[in-house]
């Protein structure tokens, strides 16, 4: 079972940037999709972006597409999310998340993840 551990998390003003990390333990997340979901309050989870295994396909939610880029170093068994021009609507817990399929070419739906990290706070100020 793959652990996940987000940082890089906090508060910036509209228009900031920021750069969330996911450090995977318990086993390689080389084979695997890897993305981010985030929670707003009172609002269902989303996927924001994830990333194929190979790190040849990416999927963007329509809301954060030309904003963010997820990006993953196998080497370091770390996903990226670099997040620009933030908005107070990119307000949320943002979720790594990793695929528990193998070489997996699905990556576009919450329902293809299946291990979670605990999150970490983005609070954009108007």
């Amino acid at each position: 079972q793959v652990q996940l551990v987000e940082s890089g998390g906090g508060l910036v003003q509209a228009g900031g940037s920021l750069r969330l990390s996911c450090a995977a333990s318990g086993r390689t997340i080389s084979r695997y999709p890897m993305g981010w979901l985030r929670q707003a309050p009172g609002k269902e989870r989303e996927l924001v972006t994830a990333i194929s295994w190979r790190g040849d396909g990416t999927y963007y939610a329509d809301s954060v597409k030309g904003r963010f880029t997820i990006s993953r170093d196998n080497d370091k068994n770390t996903v990226y999310l670099e997040m620009k021009s933030l908005q107070p609507e990119d307000t949320a817990v943002y979720y790594c998340a990793a695929s528990t399929r193998s070489y997996s070419s699905n990556y576009r739906r919450i329902s293809d993840f299946g291990s979670w990290g605990q999150g970490t706070q983005v609070t954009v100020s108007s």
